[in-house]
């Protein structure tokens, strides 16, 4: 093969991706967060792929959610630090009923039913795709009764102070003939982002300031398909890579 995308979940790190290049594969596409390895956000960072590359990952897809917007807000003023939550659609992971899972309590309660606080790795991930931004996210989930369709908000202290039409136009213009990342000022929901073709779509009406004196908290908001959305950008990726 010349090329193998890796989608078990088994072969999530470039020690264990390596038994398919030693098979014959010339390239692996991992699905999912691998480790410290070359991370890819197709227009975020795809433009640091080397030809000699052989192993690489998508990150996750709320790692692709997350990104371009904390890449907008952090080109356009500086984010000193923030804290991200993804109010996500219960995923295969789960159990549907409450069951021994583990020795994490709260995945063993059923996903349908529940609001279950959960791990996330995006906001981690996020210094592999974006390195001005290591260390300067914190992240969690809160996986809720949903079969798809999810949402990111990621509040901010930036580097200056800002004003709401200030970000809105950051975001409206990098969104402009964005095939990723999109934009939005209409009052949608969850289900409306089901089968988007875009890896994050801003929403303008979601956006919150906060200020004391000085200090700024900033809260930006991005939807996204956790399913459709998130292979959208691994197909676009995985057609540079092959390249």
């Amino acid at each position: 093969a010349e090329l193998i995308v890796e989608c078990t979940g088994f072969y999530t790190s470039a020690e264990k991706a390596q038994a398919h290049l030693t098979a014959g594969a010339k390239k692996v596409l991992i699905s999912a967060p691998a480790g410290d390895m070359k991370t890819i956000v197709y227009n975020v960072n795809d433009d640091t792929l080397e030809a000699n590359d052989t192993i690489i990952s998508v990150a996750s897809c709320t790692t692709n959610c997350l990104a371009p917007m904390a890449k907008v807000l952090n080109d356009a003023f500086g984010i000193k630090v923030g804290t991200m939550t993804t109010i996500h659609a219960y995923t295969g992971t789960q159990s549907l009923v409450d069951g021994p899972r583990g020795k994490d309590l709260r995945a063993s309660r059923a996903a349908a039913e529940n609001i279950i606080p959960h791990t996330t790795g995006a906001a981690k991930a996020i210094g592999l795709v974006i390195p001005a931004l290591s260390g300067k996210l914190k992240g969690h989930a809160q996986r809720v009764p949903t079969k798809t369709g999810s949402v990111t908000e990621l509040v901010s202290v930036l580097e200056k102070k800002v004003s709401a039409e200030e970000v809105n136009q950051a975001m409206k213009n990098a969104a402009t003939n964005n095939e990723s990342f999109g934009y939005t000022e209409e009052e949608i929901v969850s289900s409306d982002v089901i089968g988007s073709h875009f890896g994050s779509i801003y929403d303008a009406t979601q956006l919150e300031i906060a200020e004391v004196g000085d200090l700024q908290l900033v809260k930006t908001v991005s939807w996204y398909d956790n399913e459709y959305g998130f292979v959208t950008q691994l197909i676009r990726v995985l057609d540079k890579f092959a390249k």
